[in-house]
């Protein structure tokens, strides 16, 4: 049984493969407070709905598409969440995870792109950091870091460092909407000749910062 907040399809807005046709899957239930979350709805453990794994993918919508992600809320706070991305990857082209990095990694199936969302001090939960995760690391990973300043930026840097993190997966890093802007962002990235993505949360610019549900 797995705790659902919502189910629904849409363009995926960030990592490698922002702009594809995507089924959302939020569990609910979050133990993290970030500063800059924007789903703060999906937070309380009963903002969803209790489902079976079989419930569950009997109500996936239709036509499916190539890509499934499952996020939150924090999936990995709910133990049954690999049963359910071992049953998508029997499914979907492509199945990504969305984790924050305070749980371990290592039972996800090999299959399931991990996006690890590193929290950063300006986040508020950077001690909540599971640094173990970093021995789980492959190319199939892409870790997250959402900035809120140049302090924030500066801190990834160092990690990125530490860990050796671009010669392992893919690093992405992105503006906290509202306390950072993408030219601030864009410019370090070009001067430090970065080797990392940056990313544009599309979503909210298609359609806005304030809508749910898609």
């Amino acid at each position: 049984m797995l705790r659902i907040h919502e189910v629904y399809q849409s363009i995926q807005g960030e990592s490698t493969l922002a702009g594809m046709p995507c089924t959302f899957i939020r569990l609910a239930g979050c133990p993290l407070r970030c500063v800059y979350c924007d789903t703060p709805q999906a937070i309380p453990l009963d903002s969803g709905q209790t489902q079976s794994l079989d419930e569950i993918l009997q109500a996936l919508p239709k036509p499916q598409t190539p890509l499934a992600l499952v996020t939150g809320g924090e999936p990995l706070a709910q133990k049954h969440c690999s049963a359910l991305l071992d049953a998508l990857v029997k499914r979907y082209q492509y199945v990504q995870l969305e984790t924050a990095g305070a749980h371990d990694i290592a039972t996800v199936p090999s299959q399931v792109s991990i996006i690890l969302d590193i929290k950063t001090p300006g986040s508020g939960e950077v001690g909540r950091n599971r640094w173990q995760n970093m021995q789980c690391l492959s190319t199939n990973t892409e870790v997250k870091f959402v900035l809120t300043n140049r302090e924030d930026y500066d801190w990834a840097k160092s990690i990125m460092a530490k860990y050796g993190l671009a010669q392992q997966c893919t690093v992405l890093m992105s503006c906290a909407w509202g306390s950072l802007t993408a030219q601030d962002l864009a410019a370090w990235i070009i001067q430090d000749h970065l080797p990392v993505r940056m990313q544009l949360q599309l979503h909210k610019y298609i359609w806005g910062a304030e809508a749910v549900g898609v």
